[in-house]
């Protein structure tokens, strides 16, 4: 590699990728991957019997290679939802499918991305396959989270209003991730960010539509960024600067792209140590509202039939992505849409998987929904996208206005879930699916606070 090419960004961040090793991570850092990668799992088990998730399951049974139902067979990487293996290739999409697709999983506030969904499909799938120790896969895991949380937060906020952040940057999350388990060097994990960095895409119009694109675009992004990994370990090669090059991602994604934070302090800030948990089953950009709404109906011990109106103060982005859903059509569309977030806090004081499945479309659901709006407020705008501050005023039916403010919500580093609540947590996801049972659970519960003690991490169910 020339000296002009050591300077660049991606060959930075490719090095420290590919130069990483497990004794460099702090025990904190590690402790933290444990609890992400329960969390994760119990989402991917949660998106059992998801329509999207089924058909890209069959998808991957019709391509091959054949998907095995034998449960006693270690052999290939593990589809989770129906228990399969098949390739690695197919077990990451379609695991990266189903954890995204009941809003549970995992995000970065800074980088507005989920990291999850796109990191632990491709490093399980990986390991699964090349009898990886739990050392491996979690060494795997922290230099997906750091690559792909840098390149989301340089993507910048207006690549957000147009790309779904987890299907562009995920894609080279992935490949960092599979990467670091197929041992690339330097030049090689280049050449793979450069693959990844070129298959990158993922668009929100599907939101217009209810379509069923975004377990697509987790889908792809695993998927693509393990073949570029893989390719890269093959000889392929990829564009050096397919990040900051003149026609490169920025270049096409990002009018505000920030090269900075593409090697923000590699090595001593732990990205990954900043994601946050998702309390409420729903699109992230609701859940400062949701939160000071409780605030407020905690403090006024109010009911749901005490609200006449609630006013939500937001970031822009949270306006460019609920503002399209008017009137939800699915659960999943419900998931986006403000109204329907608050009106099922207010009415159960939680906006959990099966307040959503049972009372998305109820006629009192509905009828609060169109009593709330969003406005676009300053102070939160500019917090944006580093804190995701919530506001809201409270109008009652006898005419006082109340406001509440919540500035971190549940799930974030400095309000986080505790692992008896992210225990508790899998156990419901996998409860409403019917991914796996009460036994089964507590098996992978001890398994994943285990990890580092694992010679191979071999089928999890």
């Amino acid at each position: 590699m020339n000296a002009e090419t050591e300077q660049d960004a991606s060959a930075q961040l490719a090095r420290f990728a590919a130069e990483l090793k497990f004794e460099d991570i702090p025990a904190p850092v590690l402790r933290r991957a444990e609890d992400l990668f329960l969390d994760w799992l119990a989402s991917a088990l949660a998106g059992r019997g998801a329509r999207p998730v089924e058909i890209i399951e069959r998808f991957a049974l019709a391509m091959g290679p054949a998907l095995r139902n034998d449960s006693k067979s270690d052999t290939g990487a593990e589809v989770l939802i129906s228990r399969r293996t098949t390739s690695a290739y197919f077990a990451a999409m379609v695991n990266a499918a189903a954890s995204h697709y009941v809003e549970q999983d995992d995000v970065h506030n800074g980088s507005v991305f989920h990291p999850a969904t796109v990191v632990f499909p491709p490093a399980l799938a990986v390991a699964q396959s090349l009898d990886k120790s739990g050392k491996d896969f979690l060494l795997a895991v922290v230099v997906g989270y750091e690559v792909g949380i840098r390149v989301g937060e340089f993507l910048g906020r207006s690549h957000y209003r147009v790309f779904h952040t987890t299907g562009t940057a995920g894609t080279l999350a992935a490949a960092a991730a599979a990467g670091s388990l197929l041992r690339l060097n330097a030049e090689q994990m280049l050449h793979a960010f450069g693959s990844a960095g070129t298959q990158a895409a993922g668009l929100w119009e599907f939101l217009h539509d209810a379509a069923d694109s975004k377990q697509l675009h987790t889908a792809r992004a695993a998927g693509n960024g393990l073949a570029a990994a893989w390719l890269a370990k093959e000889g392929f090669t990829g564009a050096r600067k397919i990040l900051e090059g003149a026609q490169g991602m920025a270049a096409g994604m990002s009018p505000d792209p920030q090269p900075a934070q593409l090697t923000d302090r590699l090595g001593s800030r732990w990205a990954l140590a900043e994601t946050s948990f998702k309390f409420h089953a729903s699109c992230r950009h609701t859940h400062p509202a949701a939160d000071a709404l409780l605030q407020v109906m905690k403090v006024h011990r109010l009911s749901a039939a005490d609200i006449d109106t609630v006013v939500c103060h937001v970031h822009k982005a949270a306006i460019d992505v609920l503002g399209p859903v008017v009137n939800p059509r699915t659960v999943h569309q419900a998931k986006f849409s403000m109204g329907t977030v608050l009106a099922l806090v207010a009415q159960f004081g939680f906006a959990g998987l099966t307040e959503f499945d049972q009372h998305f479309n109820a006629a009192a659901t509905a009828a609060f929904c169109q009593r709330v709006s969003m406005t676009l407020d300053e102070e939160v705008d500019t917090a944006y996208p580093v804190r995701w501050i919530g506001k809201v005023t409270v109008i009652t039916t006898d005419g006082r206005a109340l406001h509440g403010r919540v500035d971190e919500p549940k799930g974030d580093p400095g309000n986080t879930l505790s692992r008896p609540e992210l225990e508790d947590k899998a156990r419901r996801l996998a409860a409403f699916s019917g991914g796996a049972n009460a036994l089964e659970v507590t098996r992978l519960i001890q398994l994943a606070w285990t990890l580092t003690e694992q010679q191979t991490i071999g089928r999890l169910l």
